[in-house]
């Protein structure tokens, strides 16, 4: 058994653990611990504090007591809004005080378009314009081309929550582009592991999602590889290799 640890901000699509959990269908097991959001709102000066180490540091405990192998902060706002630099120290802060191998929901887009192959890509975001920009900002600075960003300027994750399949596709149509390799939704407070597959077949492309990708880096942290097709491309693909 591999026990694989999260941190998740307040109560929103925390549901979707134990849903990708299944269709793992492996010997894989997915702990969630739920940090204090502070002020639920998509905006610079709330995310970083609801990214501060000292709330981060407060819910590692229950995951290591409980075994787990790696831990991801199961945000993409909370990271990416202390740019590259600042989110790696965020990582790097939360793996000391865990102690075990850490990432975050940012670096896991970054490290899944280098998984499927995808450079050139776009962003359809729950967030406001001027957070889904900061996304677009750090993805370039992963590496990636960003040709264009959706935002749909939802102020709280607890909004965010109670969007369903028409408003997920909505979003994705929206948001694509011919001309890109994948299209990345990313927000850890949007249902979106029960569509994966028909998103990638209406769209004929990888389709990449903020909760989809942060297990996926658990996984990856921890040394392991799981066939779920049903999780989408990024589950099924064998890795690409760098030269």
């Amino acid at each position: 058994m591999t026990a694989l640890g999260f941190l998740y901000p307040g109560h929103s699509a925390e549901d979707e653990y134990p849903r990708i959990e299944q269709l793992l269908g492996s010997d894989i097991r997915l702990d969630v611990v739920h940090t204090d959001i502070g002020e639920d709102a998509h905006r610079v000066d709330a995310l970083r504090e609801m990214g501060s180490a000292e709330r981060l540091a407060a819910g590692v405990e229950g995951l290591r007591m409980g075994g787990a192998e790696s831990v991801v902060w199961a945000c993409t706002s909370g990271s990416f809004v202390y740019g590259w630099e600042g989110a790696q120290e965020q990582v790097r802060a939360l793996a000391r005080a865990a102690g075990m191998p850490a990432s975050s929901t940012s670096f896991a887009f970054v490290h899944a378009l280098q998984e499927v192959g995808a450079r050139r890509v776009a962003v359809g975001a729950t967030y406001p314009e001027d957070v889904a920009g900061l996304f677009a900002e750090f993805l370039r600075a992963g590496g990636a081309e960003v040709t264009s960003v959706r935002g749909a300027g939802i102020i709280t994750a607890a909004e965010v929550g109670t969007w369903g399949e028409a408003e997920v596709f909505l979003l994705a149509r929206d948001a694509d582009r011919e001309d890109v390799d994948a299209l990345l939704l990313p927000d850890t407070a949007l249902h979106t592991a029960a569509h994966i597959p028909a998103l990638e077949k209406e769209l004929g492309k990888p389709v990449l999602t903020a909760n989809q990708v942060t297990v996926w880096e658990a996984l990856r942290l921890a040394d392991r590889r799981v066939n779920a097709p049903m999780l989408g491309s990024l589950f099924t693909r064998e890795p690409i290799v760098q030269v």
